[in-house]
Order: C-alpha cells, then sequence, then structure tokens
C-alpha cells in the first residue's frame, strides 16, 4: 500500500514552513518515523529538516550534520535524529556510529542521502523527493509502510 503527496514551494520561508507543517503532522504519529529526504544539492532538504525542528521548539540554527554525520535533538517528549549521509565512505561507518541505537518506536529520524547508507538504515516510512520546479521546488511525499500512508493521509487532509 503506497500513498502519494504532491506539494509545491517557492523560497526558503516556504520550505520551512513546509518543514513545520510537517512537523506537526509527526508529533501525532504514535510510533517513531523514518523520512528519508532524497534530492540533488542545494534543493532544501536541511531547510525543509529546519522546519521539522522549529516544530518541535528548536529555537537555534540547524546546522546540516554533513561533517558528524548526525545532530541529536532532544525536543520535550520528542527525540529527533537529523542525518547527512552525504560524506560516509562506506555503508558499513554507520556499525561504527552505533546507528541502531537511534533507531525505535518513539525516535522521528530525517535522513538526507540514505542511499549512502543502504543495508544498514531501517526501511523508510516516507521518502520525501524534493526537485526543481518552475520557479521552487516540488516535494512528492511516498508512503512505504502504513506509519507513512496515516501521515501522508493527514497531510493531504491538511493542504485540502
Amino acid at each position: 500500500m503506497t500513498q502519494e503527496h504532491q506539494i509545491q514551494a517557492h523560497g526558503e520561508d516556504a520550505m520551512v514552513a513546509l518543514g513545520m507543517q510537517f512537523g506537526q503532522i509527526l508529533a501525532q504519529a504514535d510510533d517513531g518515523c523514518v523520512v528519508f529526504l532524497q534530492g540533488n544539492l542545494g534543493m532544501g532538504k536541511t531547510t525543509f529538516a529546519r522546519g521539522v525542528l522549529r516544530h518541535f521548539g528548536h529555537k537555534g540554527a540547524a546546522k546540516s550534520p554533513t561533517y558528524t554525520l548526525v545532530e541529536p535533538y532532544e525536543l520535550g517528549p520528542y527525540r529527533v535524529h537529523h542525518f547527512d549521509l552525504y560524506r560516509l565512505g562506506h555503508p558499513e561507518e554507520l556499525e561504527y556510529l552505533g546507528i541502531r541505537d537511534y533507531f525505535d518506536n518513539q525516535s522521528i529520524n530525517l535522513i538526507e542521502w540514505p542511499d549512502k547508507g543502504r543495508g544498514f538504515l531501517p526501511s523508510a516510512d516516507i521518502e520525501l523527493t524534493i526537485t526543481c520546479a518552475d520557479r521552487g521546488r516540488c516535494l512528492i511525499f511516498m508512503a512505504i509502510s502504513d506509519v507513512g500512508c496515516a501521515l501522508v493521509q493527514q497531510l493531504q487532509a491538511a493542504a485540502a
């Protein structure tokens, strides 16, 4: 069962706002969630993640964890992990990072460049692909799991 939802965003503020809206939906999930963020360099993956983090109450800058690979955030009752695997040399390096400790049914995991961790990452609940659109970005949310389907349905209802 797959569910898909497409949204257009024009500008950085719109990407942050969509991230905040998605964060609001993620906050309603009883089980944790794994979101793969796909797209070329400069498409706005980190900007979108910044919006998600803002929804959960993060006030500071949301830096890209390009060199640290993961930035964990404890935001009230929520644990959000923002991964950027762009500089990962080999997927097995994730074992040294203790990758399995980050994934449980209480955490939200946003993963940029998930293909670099293939074989060592859990399956996604949602794959978000960001591409260029006319004067902005096209965001395609593809639900992969039952949890993902419920979240994408909520996203569609919010957009209606």
